[in-house]
C-alpha cells in the first residue's frame, strides 16, 4: 500500500505539472513562482532542522567507538575508531561522509540451514547496500553539479573538465553522460531492494518510498530530454536558469519547452520542498551527529555536565552520624566506630 500511495503522489505531481503548464497555460507560474518558493522552503526548512540539532543539548561524552580509547600509556589505541583528538576525529568524519564506512562495516544476519544440523546463525556484509549507496550518491552530486552549466556563462572550467570525464564514453551525438544512467539504475536497485527484502519491505512506508519514486521521475524526465525526441530549447532553458539566479527571470516563449521540461522542472523543486523534512536531511545530520563528531577520551579526562546546577547532598558520612547507633545495634559495620567518634567529638 506504501509503494502505491507513493507513485500515485509523485503521478499526481507529474499530472499537475502538465495541466497546468501545457494546458491551462501557467507556464510563467511553473517556470518562475514555484522554483522561487521551493527554493525559499528549502532554505528555511534546512536552516530551522539545523538550528534545532544544534540547539540539543550533549551533556555526556557519548562518543561511538570500535577500538581501544587511548588511556594507559603502555596500552596502544586506535585514534580511527577511538579518536582522542580532532585529527582523529576529522579522519573518522572523513572516511564517513565520502566513503560510508560505517555502512561498509553494517552487517546483516540470517539463520542458514544445513544439511542434517541446526540452522546456523551466520553474519554477512551488506556490500550491495554499499555500493548502491555510493553509486547513488556520487551520481547524483556530478549530476547537480553538470546542471550549473546552466545557471553561469562561461562555464567555468573544473565543470567543463567533470562533463569531459562524465562524457568519456561518447559514442555519438548528444554525449552520452554516464552519471545520469547510473543514477536511475542506483535508485531503481534501492527500491528493488526495499520491495524484495520481505524484512525491509514490512518497515517501509510512504516516506521511504515517495523519495525514490521522486528520484526516479526526476532521472527519467531527465533522459528522456536528452536522449530521446522529447528534447527542449537549450538557450531557452539556460535563459531562464540564468533569469532565476540573478532574480530577473524571464519564463520560456511557448513551445520553446515542451512538457516534459515543466514535469522535470516541478520534480524537482518538489524534490527542494520536500528535502528538509524528509530523511534526506542525513545530508545535514551526519555532521551534527555526537556518536561521531565527539572525541573518545572519556578514560583521559574526567567529563562534567556543563548545565548541572548544585543540589544538596546528603553524603555517606552525614548518614552514618546520623544512624551510627542504630547500625551498630543491628549489626551493620560502620567506617568508624562510637568510640572512635565520642573520642573525636571530646
Amino acid at each position: 500500500m506504501s509503494v502505491l500511495i507513493s507513485l500515485a503522489i509523485v503521478v499526481a505531481l507529474c499530472v499537475i505539472a502538465y495541466l497546468g503548464a501545457a494546458v491551462a497555460g501557467l507556464s510563467t507560474f511553473f517556470a518562475i513562482v514555484i522554483p522561487y518558493a521551493a527554493i525559499a522552503i528549502f532554505l528555511a526548512g534546512f536552516v530551522w532542522r539545523v538550528l534545532k540539532w544544534a540547539a540539543a543539548p550533549v551533556p555526556f561524552n557519548i562518543a561511538t567507538s570500535c577500538g581501544q580509547q587511548k588511556s594507559l600509556p603502555w596500552i596502544k589505541n586506535n585514534n580511527l575508531e577511538a579518536p582522542h583528538n580532532l585529527f582523529g576525529v576529522l579522519c573518522r568524519m572523513a572516511l564517513e561522509v565520502f566513503c560510508f564506512r560505517s555502512l561498509a562495516r553494517n552487517v546483516k544476519h540470517a539463520f542458514v540451514s544445513r544439511k542434517d544440523y541446526e540452522p546456523k546463525l551466520a553474519y554477512k556484509a551488506s556490500l550491495w547496500l554499499w555500493g548502491g549507496a555510493l553509486a547513488f550518491h556520487y551520481s547524483f552530486l556530478v549530476v547537480f553539479l553538470r546542471h550549473y552549466r546552466f545557471f553561469s556563462d562561461p562555464v567555468p572550467y573544473p565543470l567543463e573538465g567533470l562533463q569531459t570525464l562524465d562524457g568519456f564514453f561518447q559514442v555519438g551525438s548528444p554525449t552520452f553522460y554516464i552519471s545520469g544512467f547510473v543514477l536511475l539504475a542506483a535508485v531503481l536497485f534501492l527500491f528493488a531492494r526495499r520491495v524484495v527484502d520481505p524484512q525491509l519491505r514490512y518497515i517501509s512506508l510512504v516516506p521511504d518510498y515517495f523519495p525514490l519514486f521522486l528520484l526516479m521521475g526526476i532521472a527519467g524526465s531527465g533522459l528522456i530530454m536528452r536522449y530521446t525526441a522529447l528534447k527542449v530549447d537549450i538557450p531557452a532553458v539556460k535563459e531562464l536558469c540564468i533569469g532565476l539566479m540573478s532574480f530577473h527571470p524571464v519564463a520560456p516563449a511557448a513551445g520553446t519547452v515542451g512538457a516534459i521540461f515543466y514535469i522535470h522542472l516541478f520534480l524537482v523543486c518538489s524534490l527542494f520542498a520536500y528535502f528538509p523534512f524528509s530523511k534526506l536531511m542525513h545530508l545535514a545530520g551526519v555532521w551534527l551527529s555526537p556518536t561521531r563528531n565527539m572525541i573518545a577520551a572519556s578514560r583521559m579526562k574526567r567529563h562534567v555536565n556543563p548545565w548541572n546546577y548544585p543540589v544538596k547532598v546528603h553524603t555517606y558520612e552525614e548518614y552514618e552520624d546520623e544512624f551510627r547507633a542504630k547500625m551498630v545495634g543491628a549489626g551493620i559495620p560502620v567506617d568508624e566506630p562510637v568510640e572512635e567518634k565520642e573520642a573525636k567529638k571530646a
